[in-house]
């Protein structure tokens, strides 16, 4: 792969906190945890497993977003220790319906409410930044711990259309954050 000359930045996405973490716009160095998400049998609900190749053109796609349309993927680090947990953020590549709040998270990050609390802190800086009412997430039915996870963040399920007719839809009513 080709590394990128060092003053190649792309600032573009703010810089969230809440008190354990830190969200901040993905560098070269957050792909490698990307590509052995979607080297591993973890990657099934995300159309996974997928060879580095394919993984990275996904993710690619998915951090181009910021300067195309303003959001994207937040990169989730660890305040304390400063290692990468996982991305969170919003998600809108061809083909899906509307804006969707997504998550990832290492091993090492499961079951610790990261994706919890990334996940509202981004609600939070959608509503105030877009002024939007709502998010969506697309769930494949089997991922049941994304649909749990989507439940606990308050979102209700709908019936509005996903990207594959089975997708469970959740909806997040933004109107009541601040």
């Amino acid at each position: 792969m080709i590394t990128p000359p060092a003053h190649v930045t792309l600032s573009l996405a703010p810089t969230l906190t809440t008190p354990r973490l830190t969200l901040r716009m993905p560098v070269m160095a957050d792909f490698a945890h990307r590509a052995s998400f979607y080297a591993s049998d973890r990657s099934v609900w995300e159309g996974g497993p997928l060879d580095v190749n394919a993984a990275w053109r996904v993710w690619a796609s998915e951090v181009a977003q910021w300067p195309l349309m303003g959001y994207g993927p937040f990169s989730v680090d660890d305040i304390a220790s400063g290692q990468y947990l996982g991305e969170v953020g919003i998600y809108q590549p061809q083909g899906y319906p509307e804006p969707e709040l997504g998550w990832f998270v290492t091993p090492a990050a499961e079951g610790r409410g990261i994706a919890a609390e990334a996940a509202r802190r981004v609600m939070h800086w959608a509503r105030a930044t877009f002024g939007w009412d709502h998010l969506v997430n697309y769930i494949t039915p089997g991922n049941t711990r994304s649909i749990a996870l989507a439940k606990r963040l308050g979102g209700t399920r709908s019936a509005r259309p996903g990207i594959d007719p089975d997708d469970v839809v959740v909806v997040h009513d933004l109107r009541g954050l601040a």
